[in-house]
């Protein structure tokens, strides 16, 4: 009698902290606000979600890149001599930025911002603009498009050694890149196919490959997983993500329990490196404005031995997260999926039971 009670107990404490656990693993979606004007959108996030990289405008109604963090909000990163500045990459750790301002002979040029050093040209590939739209997870390698000698745009992949390297095209005359993989080795972005049609593209070992659209007759490719894995982007006027293996999937469509009615997610513009948060703008119906907005699609998941609350030890807790979410399916599962099939089912409830008690 005094075991089953005990028991018990240890269950409905067991049941308490899975709750809690799973409570803290809630998607989420937060607006960023602006510098003072009506007016932001986001483009690249840290690794931790904890920095965000963008533009907004000011009270005078310029746009100027912003660095925002929860505790400190929008900071105002300067520009290049002239008054107009964008934000549009950020490294794993959130220390440099990369983006485009205006010099004083009124050139868009890209750039790459540290707190102690500030913002640094990046020059072009022989034309007069370039802009810098993604980084690499540890700062080394930038991405984006600059003007060839011929004045043609195109996607470049920039290193300090290297300086601009052109990307080439998907058989038209004009390219961007926009995102990049922790590595460098995996380039996102936009190019005109040989009808001169506008594609979302995934570059690596120096082959462009076309991501197709949600449907309509446009996409473009902006931010990448650390991996390589995930792209996200927009097309015909939606948010999406894509993988090899689902396609495209429209975020509207996906987190539409987030969305309050009339809001609408347009464009993704980043993903952090383990695929968990996307940045990017578009209505948020409760303000009326156009704002950047941050989603939190919940963790990642990673195939374990059945300790879904990752304390060290399998016991009830896990069981019991099993149990409670037995019969989910998705991407966005969590722990709980224990072999990361995208169901949970009989196979995690075993994966657990096989391994009852293991570093208990």
């Amino acid at each position: 009698m005094c075991y089953t009670q005990n028991r018990f107990k240890a269950l409905l404490s067991a049941c308490v902290l899975s709750l809690i656990a799973t409570a803290g693993w809630s998607q989420s979606l937060t607006w960023l606000g602006t510098l003072g004007g009506g007016w932001s959108e986001a483009y690249s996030v840290s690794a931790d979600g904890s920095v965000v990289v963008g533009w907004a405008r000011n009270a005078a109604g310029q746009w100027r890149a912003f660095r925002w963090t929860a505790s400190g909000g929008m900071q105002d990163l300067g520009t290049l001599g002239n008054y107009e500045s964008e934000a549009y990459g950020v490294s794993a750790d959130g220390a440099v930025v990369v983006g485009g301002a205006f010099n004083a002979a009124w050139q868009r040029r890209a750039f790459r911002w540290t707190a102690s050093g500030g913002m640094r040209d990046l020059g072009t590939l022989g034309g007069n603009e370039s802009l810098a739209w993604g980084v690499s997870a540890d700062g080394a390698v930038v991405v984006g498009w600059a003007h060839n000698a011929a004045g043609q745009w195109r996607a470049f992949r920039w290193t300090a050694s290297g300086g601009m390297r052109d990307l080439g095209t998907l058989g038209g005359t004009w390219s961007e890149a926009y995102g990049v993989s922790a590595d460098g080795a995996v380039v996102v972005g936009g190019a005109h196919n040989a009808a001169g049609q506008w594609r979302a593209f995934r570059w690596q070992n120096g082959v462009m490959q076309n991501l197709g659209t949600l449907g309509g007759g446009r996409s473009c490719a902006y931010g990448v997983s650390a991996d390589g894995a995930v792209v996200v982007g927009e097309s015909d006027g939606r948010a999406f993500r894509w993988t090899a293996s689902g396609g495209m999937e429209n975020l509207n469509t996906t987190y539409a329990s987030l969305l309050t009615n009339g809001s609408v997610l347009w464009l993704a513009r980043a993903i952090s490196p383990d695929g968990r948060y996307i940045v990017g703008y578009g209505r948020n119906a409760a303000t009326g404005r156009y704002e950047a907005f941050l989603l939190d699609t919940g963790p990642r998941c990673t195939a374990h031995n059945g300790d879904v609350d990752n304390n060290g030890c399998v016991d009830d807790a896990d069981l019991l997260a099993v149990l409670f979410a037995f019969g989910q399916t998705g991407s966005t599962l969590g722990r709980e999926d224990a072999n990361c099939d995208g169901a949970v089912d009989g196979a995690d409830l075993l994966i657990v039971l096989f391994n009852f008690g293991s570093g208990c």
